[in-house]
């Protein structure tokens, strides 16, 4: 049964995808934030409604009384392990369609890539080095100025369940320059939709916003802090879902 529902999932993920972008291709030409909000309203819905009633795998959020008020700007720092939160993340207007830091060839995807520069997400080169910060900077400047908040992968790609990466040190110069809240954020995503499969699995995906790291602390203790705080809550939502 799951194969099948995979099967019917990806179709409709792939080329519902596809049309769905093209009768908004439109939006491209609003502000930012606009163009986040039609994509949130009618593409990120789609993609939930699919996931949910099609695939089985539905979205539950905890931890929002973490969340700084509205206009206030933070950080997002996302354990990532699969495409689900990258389709989602960006559209979540109780996040207030927050703009992700992502590798610079997403970009390059056929449509797709127009809404990612369209929203205002920050692509980077991660060769690139310092010029690569430089674009960090000026992209997280210009989401603050609109109102909207940060969102990061600390480790820099999807990882697998159970698999050890590093955490950047990225991040570090990231909360340094901007100065502002860091708000960690566990899940457990890759236990359903996994790194490049394609048969997906049912289940709850668990977004959990953790207590926030205020402004101003040693930045490199922050990365030691968000790695330690992030892995032991998604380790934990892993055993929930396990166990449940």
């Amino acid at each position: 049964m799951n194969a099948l529902r995979s099967i019917i999932f990806n179709f409709l993920y792939i080329f519902g995808s596809l049309v769905v972008s093209l009768l908004l291709l439109w939006s491209v030409l609003l502000p930012p934030r606009k163009c986040a909000e039609i994509i949130s309203k009618y593409y990120s819905r789609y993609i939930l409604l699919i996931s949910e009633y099609v695939m089985g795998i539905k979205l539950e959020m905890r931890g929002l009384e973490h969340l700084p008020p509205a206009g206030t700007p933070y950080i997002i720092a996302a354990k990532h392990q699969s495409a689900f939160e990258t389709l989602v993340i960006p559209f979540l207007k109780i996040l207030n369609y927050p703009v992700i830091i992502l590798k610079k060839e997403l970009t390059y995807l056929p449509v797709w890539g127009l809404f990612l520069k369209g929203t205002g997400q920050v692509p980077i080169d991660r060769s690139a080095g310092v010029e690569a910060m430089r674009a960090i900077a000026a992209g997280c400047e210009k989401a603050m100025k609109d109102g909207r908040c940060v969102a990061i992968f600390p480790q820099g790609t999807r990882v697998t369940p159970g698999v050890k990466a590093e955490y950047k040190t990225g991040i570090a110069k990231i909360y340094k320059d901007l100065k502002i809240p860091i708000v960690p954020m566990a899940l457990n995503s890759g236990l359903f939709w996994g790194k490049n499969k394609f048969f997906k699995k049912p289940g709850t995906v668990i977004f959990e916003f953790l207590p926030p790291i205020p402004a101003g602390q040693p930045p490199l203790k922050v990365t030691a802090e968000l790695e330690q705080v992030i892995e032991a809550a998604s380790d934990r939502l892993m055993m929930e879902t396990k166990t449940s």
